[in-house]
Order: structure tokens, then C-alpha cells, then sequence
């Protein structure tokens, strides 16, 4: 299958050629944008699918197709490589079989759309992007693929950019802006990668002597500044949440399964140099579990549907970082694939609820959609169940290894970053089913008059089948050694290719063994079961029962609603002062630099002006001149002889 790597990345780049002739022909033509870009994708899942094949019985193997040379400048050999092994490989299936769900689901979606055509083909563009990205053998090949999809997720958000007054450009500036800020850190981190290794070939670093530890921890930090734009880490993880803006599937693509997952899958890549820095996984660590706190406590108080999932994804972020950051990347792994499950489900069951309703997604307008929606329904609480960790179901197995391997990691900060995460755990579980309760449950809050809920169309409710089915298998991934013994198998699988390191393991450990963790599963499900019954019994009647509480706290409120006014504080410490400064730049390259240079043009032109009377090209002149000229000399030459 080597030589066939090649058709992963290829077969959705021209899937989005054709979509675009397609669009330039126009009419009818556009309707078949949509089966094309299915096909295309397709096609690259099937062929992601017998690659892992192969490479399944033996995971410290890999598949690896050598093209053409790309870059060869000095000491730089950088061929267009591509490299499969059981990470890239689990993550191809990921990327391709999640993004064919979302493409089949957009033919219903878009079917309207008069842009559908030229939808269809940024949305196979950014399948080509992520292959490329997750497929690269070389940091800089993956940096085209990193740098593609932020290019087509500008595009994406701001698909509708003419409509809620040019707000969905906006939305696009703010994450093609952030993005640009974190790929700043990724080539300096690359660039000083070059300096110290000689290459940028990933399994040549690999294999090269360690760093020492100064220039591995600036290294990783630089790297992990990439991520936090990626995947919407603190500082960078304003611009996700206004990704709503573009359409739905969209937002099911770009927080599931392709672009934000990129950051954490890079750092599970690069974890061979990670480890060398416990300095830099412990500020990964602490990085996560905070912004997983924040994100949680922002989605308490907000009433759109589609943003409340928005930082619900910032959170789970937050999750795959802190795994990362105590050493258990392949619990990141692993959460990346039920994640991609269940929050791709929730994202298109979104967007079936505001099909239904009309374009409405303020869930306090909404309620008592279960009968009117039953296949949205279902599928919605099956998603809501995994993303609370309900016992049993995909998303309480990810993230309770994640729990597990967090406070196994050794020392007293393991146990903090245990408590933020379990805090953040119980926080889900609340805003999830405030969620499913104010859209599904309760009493109509809509006029039946002006609105009439209906079930989506098929190709809309069969990829909700299928994701909610693989929500709820999806743990079997990942069984813990209480539920099968030595049965992991997505531990296994990446084991080979992903490194060990435990930041913490220098604070001694505090006797934790496996045996304990079934008791840490206790705690997982009491604390999901606990944040879900709180949910369905504040808010199954309605949004009023709260409503007192909101006035009681307002302070805490308005803080929450207002999403801790971090785009404020950066609007007044960040932008503003950027902006008085490009200001004042923009005065003194025009009044001074170009000032004194135009000024000097004017001087010498006006003497030019006055010099070239002389040469006016009259004899009488040149006569007066010379005349003029000749008494002046006579008259000096005498006063000199008196």
C-alpha cells in the first residue's frame, strides 16, 4: 500500500477541483458537487482503511511513499514524503471517515445553498489539508498541510460572509489572525529544530541524540505556541467559539475531527522531544486543565446552541492536552477519537435542530422538540450522554483514563490537576443536559404559529445514526484492565510509536496502582451522574426556574454570559494599543520620513526652479549674465589691487 499513500491527500484535492469547475459552470452542474465531493472522500477513507490494514499486525512498522524533492537548498533535503504508522494511520481513519459522515450530511444541509458547489470543494480542500497534515514524514510538509487548514477555515467561517451584517468574516479574520499568532512559535521552533538536528525529517529526530534541557524546553514551548492556536489553548482559544458563524457542518468538521485535533496530534508526534522537557509538559498540563476549566464555566451561561458546544470543545481541548502534558498520549489519542464521535454528532444534531427551527439556535426559544424531532432527539441524547461521561459509553471511558493517568502521574500537582479536571468533569455533565433539557424537554417556548419543528431529511439523520452508534461503542478502544484484562488496544496499538515521560515522577510517587482504578471510575460516574441529574431537574421545565438564582448571583452571571470578557481585555491591553500604535506609525511615515523626503524633493526642486532661469535660452540673457558676471569679477579684482 506504499505506493498508494499518495491517493489519501490526492483524491479530495481533485475532488475540489472538479467541485470547482463545477461551481464556475453553474445551474445544474452545482448539484453534482456534492456526490463528487462524497466519492472523493470516499476514496481516501477506503484507501485509509487497507493501509492501517496492513500496518495493524505490526505497529512499529510503517508505510512510507517517497516522491519527488521538494526543497534541496544547502544542507536542507526535503522530499515530498509521506509516512503511515498507527498514529497517522488511526488519525487518517479519523479525518476521512468522520469528514465523509459531514459531507454526506452537507448534501442535505446546503441543498438550498446557491454557493453548494464552491462549498463542497473548501470542504475537500480541508480534508486534503488535514491528510497532508497528519501524513507528513517532515515538519515542513506538515506545516503546508497546518497552514492549509487555517486557509480553509478561513474561508469556511466566512462562507457566509455577506449575511448578520459581514459578522461571519469577522469571525474568519479573528481565526485566521490567532491561527497566525501560534504558527509564529511553530517556525521558530522549527527553525531552531533545524539548527540543532541538521533536519526536519521527523523519524531522523527521532533517532538523533537528546537536546539538552534548556534548548528543548524553548523548543517544545515554541511548539506547543502552534497548538494553542491550532487547538484553542489559552491565550489563543478566542477565535473557535466565533467559528459559529460559519454553516453548521462546518463547525462539525473544524471541531471534531480535522482542525483543532491538529495541535494535540502534533505534540503526541513530536512526544519523543516532549518528553525530554518536563518543564514543557508540565506547562502543557497545567495550560490544559486550566483552559478546560474556563472553557466549562463560560458554557454555563450561554444560551446559543451551536456556541455552547463551541466551548464545550475548547474544554475537551483542554482534556487532550492535559494527557498530553502527564505523559499519557495515548489517552490524548484515544479522546480524540470519541471526541470526533460524539461531538461531530452533537454539531450535525445542532444543525438538524436548527434546520428544523428555522435557522433559530437560542435554546431558551426553543423546548419540547422530542416530539417533534424523534431522530434528533435520540441521537442527540446519545451524544450529550458520551460527552458527560455517561458510565459506559465512549466519551466516560476517554476521559477517564485521562483522569486516571492524571492523578497516577506521581506528586501532589497531580492531584490538583486531578481536581480541576474532575471539576471540569462535573461541569460537562451540567451544561450538557442544561442543553438537552431547554432544546428537547419541557414546554414549547416558540410560537407554533410562526414556527413549525420538523425532522431533517434523511441524508441529514443517517450520518445521526451512525456517529451516535459510534459513540457509544467507541470506548471499546479503549477497555481498562478492570473491564478486560491487558485490554487497551488503543494503548497498544500507538505504544510503539508514542514516548513515555512522567513530569511529576520527580515528586516521588503515592502508591496508586491499577487495582485503585476502578475506584476512580466510581468517582468518574458518580460525578457525571450527579452534573446530569442536576441539568434535567433545574432546567427540564424551562429556563425560569433559574432565572432567580441568575439575578441573585448577577455579578457571577453577567462574568459567565460574558465569557470572562477575555475578548474585551484583549480588545483594551492587545488591539487597541496596537491599533494606536500602527496609527501613530501611519503618522510618522507620513508626516516625517515622507514629510523630510518630499520636503527635501520640494527644496531642491524649487531651487532647480530658480537655477534653470539662467539657462532660459535668450542670448540677450546669457549676454546680461555674462555682463552682470564680468563687472562683479572687475569689481572684486579692484577692491583686492586697492
Amino acid at each position: 500500500m506504499s505506493d498508494y499513500l499518495f491517493l489519501i491527500p490526492s483524491l479530495p484535492l481533485l475532488g475540489a477541483l472538479l467541485c470547482g469547475i463545477l461551481h464556475a459552470r453553474g445551474g445544474k452542474a452545482r448539484d453534482l458537487a456534492g456526490p463528487v465531493a462524497n466519492l472523493a472522500v470516499l476514496g481516501s477513507f477506503l484507501v485509509a482503511v487497507l493501509a492501517f490494514l496492513e500496518i495493524r499486525g505490526h505497529e512499529a512498522e510503517a508505510l512510507v511513499y517517497e516522491g519527488f524533492t521538494w526543497i534541496h537548498t544547502g544542507t536542507l533535503l526535503l522530499p515530498f514524503k509521506l509516512h503511515l504508522d498507527a498514529l497517522s494511520g488511526f488519525m487518517a481513519l479519523i479525518v476521512t471517515g468522520v469528514g465523509l459522515l459531514i459531507h454526506f450530511y452537507s448534501i442535505g444541509y446546503m441543498a438550498h445553498d446557491e454557493g453548494r458547489a464552491k462549498y463542497f470543494a473548501y470542504l475537500n480542500l480541508f480534508v486534503f489539508a488535514m491528510s497532508l497534515l497528519i501524513l507528513g514524514a517532515n515538519l515542513p510538509l506538515l506545516f503546508v498541510g497546518w497552514e492549509g487548514v487555517g486557509a480553509m477555515s478561513y474561508l469556511l467561517i466566512g462562507f457566509w460572509y455577506d449575511k448578520e451584517g459581514g459578522w461571519p468574516a469577522v469571525a474568519g479574520q479573528k481565526a485566521f489572525i490567532a491561527n497566525r499568532v501560534g504558527d509564529m512559535g511553530f517556525l521558530i521552533g522549527m527553525f531552531l529544530l533545524f539548527t540543532n538536528f541538521g533536519t526536519l525529517d521527523v523519524a531522523a529526530m527521532k533517532e538523533a541524540p537528546a537536546l539538552s534541557g534548556g534548548v528543548a524546553t524553548l523548543i517544545c514551548l515554541l511548539l506547543f505556541l502552534g497548538a494553542t492556536g491550532k487547538s484553542a489553548q489559552i491565550p489563543l482559544f478566542v477565535w473557535l467559539p466565533d467559528a459559529m458563524a460559519g454553516p453548521t457542518p462546518v463547525s462539525a468538521l473544524i471541531h471534531a475531527a480535522t482542525m483543532v485535533t491538529a495541535g494535540v496530534y502534533m505534540v503526541c508526534r513530536m512526544s519523543f522531544l516532549f518528553v525530554q522537557s518536563p518543564t514543557a509538559m508540565a506547562v502543557v498540563a497545567v495550560v490544559g486543565a486550566v483552559t478546560a476549566l474556563l472553557a466549562g464555566t463560560i458554557a454555563l451561561a450561554q444560551r446559543d446552541l451551536k456556541k455552547v458546544l463551541a466551548y464545550s470543545t475548547v474544554s475537551q481541548l483542554g482534556y487532550m492536552f492535559l494527557a498530553c502534558g502527564v505523559g499519557a498520549f495515548s489517552a490524548a489519542i484515544f479522546h480524540v477519537g470519541t471526541h470526533a464521535f460524539f461531538k461531530a454528532l452533537l454539531f450535525l444534531g445542532a444543525g438538524s435542530v436548527i434546520h428544523g427551527m428555522h435557522e433559530e439556535q437560542d435554546a431558551f426559544r426553543m423546548g419540547g422538540l422530542r416530539r417533534h424531532m424523534p431522530i434528533t432527539w435520540i441521537t442527540f441524547l446519545v451524544g450529550g450522554l458520551c460527552l458527560a461521561g455517561f458510565p459506559l459509553t465512549s466519551g466516560f471511558f476517554s476521559k477517564d483514563e485521562i483522569l486516571w493517568e492524571t492523578v497516577s502521574s506521581g506528586g501532589s500537582a497531580a492531584y490538583a490537576l486531578w481536581g480541576l479536571g474532575a471539576l471540569t468533569a462535573l461541569l460537562t455533565a451540567f451544561y450538557t443536559f442544561r442543553l438537552v433539557s431547554l432544546t428537547f424537554l419541557g414546554k414549547e417556548r416558540f410560537d407554533p404559529g410562526e414556527v413549525h419543528p420538523h425532522e431533517s431529511p434523511w441524508t441529514m439523520t443517517l450520518p445521526l445514526v451512525i456517529l451516535a452508534l459510534l459513540g457509544l461503542g467507541g470506548g471499546l478502544m479503549g477497555l481498562p484492565a478492570v473491564f478486560v484484562e491487558d485490554g487497551n488496544w488503543i494503548h497498544h496499538l500507538l505504544s510503539p510509536v508514542l514516548a513515555e515521560g512522567r513530569p511529576f515522577a520527580s515528586e516521588g510517587g503515592h502508591g496508586l496502582d491499577h487495582a485503585q482504578e476502578g475506584l476512580f471510575m466510581v468517582y468518574s460516574s458518580i460525578i457525571a451522574v450527579v452534573g446530569i441529574l442536576a441539568g434535567l431537574i433545574l432546567y427540564r421545565n424551562g429556563p425560569e426556574r433559574m432565572a432567580g438564582l441568575a439575578k441573585t448571583f448577577r455579578p457571577v452571571h453577567v462574568l459567565l454570559a460574558g465569557k470572562w470578557f477575555v475578548d474585551e481585555i484583549y480588545q483594551v491591553c492587545i488591539l487597541t494599543p496596537l491599533a494606536a500604535l500602527s496609527r501613530f506609525a501611519g503618522w510618522f511615515d507620513l508626516g516625517i520620513v515622507d514629510g523630510l523626503v518630499n520636503g527635501l524633493g520640494r527644496l531642491f526642486q524649487g531651487a532647480g526652479f530658480l537655477v534653470r532661469r539662467v539657462q532660459d535660452g535668450h542670448i540677450q540673457s546669457y549676454a546680461m549674465w555674462m555682463a552682470g558676471t564680468t563687472t562683479v569679477v572687475l569689481a572684486w579684482l579692484v577692491m583686492q589691487l586697492w
